[in-house]
């Protein structure tokens, strides 16, 4: 199968099919890694695109699976050999990685924060009393009404479903006063310039993962997969593989699905230029506000994938123990 096929031009190479999601943002960034496996191996790349479950249902998120929704469907297609590889959100793929795919790249991340589309370029400390705010995250939900009720403020965290264009689209009308958006997935379309707060990390902890991006591919049981793996290895970034995999071990420990309220984030502490440890925070928080578990921990950067794993499910057990499987409804099985 790596071996070169006929083509137009004597010698060339068949084409390496990338399956993605239809929606701008997934083929933005599939686009945006596409470019760079081109440059990597001198191949094609050309973009298959496919709809998943996630992406046709309006049901609410927790009610259909979980982000998981948006998954199934290319890796299904990467089973069946339809694509050579697929370019997921990691904050969408489950904790539990199936046996016979093989994440090949987590690529440096982008901008981790969540971000404050507003009518009239407002801050979220400036939104009027009963200020209607836009979200499909219970995450989000979560810690917003714990920072309102913590500083005096008052506004309805109203559930939305919908791409970009559509969350924006109820501000612009005037159907809500704000939306809360991924700075990643605005950067990534070239609309970083409708952001109107960065919500600090210190005020809203960002999904498990978010702002990274996962490139998957099959385990390896052809020399056309096992060189694949290989050749997409160069994208990977072992600070944001290192740092993802204590926000997803975390995430896993606390048996909670990618649609519960849990954040987490994990960054690098430097002394000037030389990077010392790793700190990993976590919060889990009930929907109205009233009550959030938010701890942190800091050890060694992690140099190996147990590390890491070790890192996340120390700060979940400490989470466990104040409280926290109280706070996130139903856990996942």
């Amino acid at each position: 199968m790596s071996e070169p096929v006929r083509g137009p031009a004597q010698g060339a190479l068949r084409a390496l099919r990338l399956g993605t999601r239809r929606s701008q943002l997934a083929l933005a960034q599939s686009g945006q890694v596409a470019d760079a496996v081109r440059r990597l191996t001198g191949r094609p790349v050309e973009l298959v695109e496919i709809t998943t479950y996630g992406d046709v249902s309006r049901e609410d998120l927790a009610q259909i699976g979980g982000t998981g929704v948006f998954v199934t469907a290319l890796r299904e297609a990467l089973l069946r050999g339809e694509v050579d590889f697929a370019v997921h959100s990691l904050k969408d793929l489950p904790t539990a990685q199936p046996d016979d795919l093989v994440l090949a790249a987590i690529p440096e991340r982008e901008d981790p924060r969540d971000v404050l589309v507003a009518r009239d370029d407002l801050k979220f400390t400036d939104l009027p009393r009963g200020a209607r705010v836009g979200t499909g995250s219970t995450r989000r939900t979560a810690q917003l009404n714990s920072y309102a009720r913590a500083h005096g403020l008052s506004v309805e965290v109203v559930p939305v479903r919908g791409n970009v264009d559509t969350r924006i689209g109820f501000v612009r009308r005037g159907e809500l006063d704000a939306v809360v958006l991924a700075a990643a997935g605005l950067n990534r379309i070239g609309r970083a310039d409708e952001v109107t707060d960065f919500l600090s990390v210190d005020m809203v902890l960002p999904a498990p993962g978010q702002g990274a991006l996962a490139i998957e591919c099959r385990a390896g049981n052809t020399s056309h997969d096992s060189d694949l793996i290989a050749a997409l290895g160069a994208l990977d970034d072992p600070d944001t593989r290192a740092a993802v995999t204590a926000e997803r071990s975390l995430l896993a420990a606390l048996e909670a699905g990618c649609s519960a309220p849990v954040g987490a984030l994990a960054d690098l502490l430097a002394d000037g230029q030389i990077v010392k440890e790793m700190r990993l925070r976590g919060v889990v928080g009930t929907t109205d506000g009233s009550t959030l578990v938010q701890l942190s921990t800091t050890g060694p950067v992690p140099e190996t994938y147990d590390q890491a794993m070790a890192l996340g499910r120390e700060l979940a057990a400490e989470m466990l123990a104040k409280g926290a499987a109280g706070l996130m409804g139903e856990r996942a099985q």
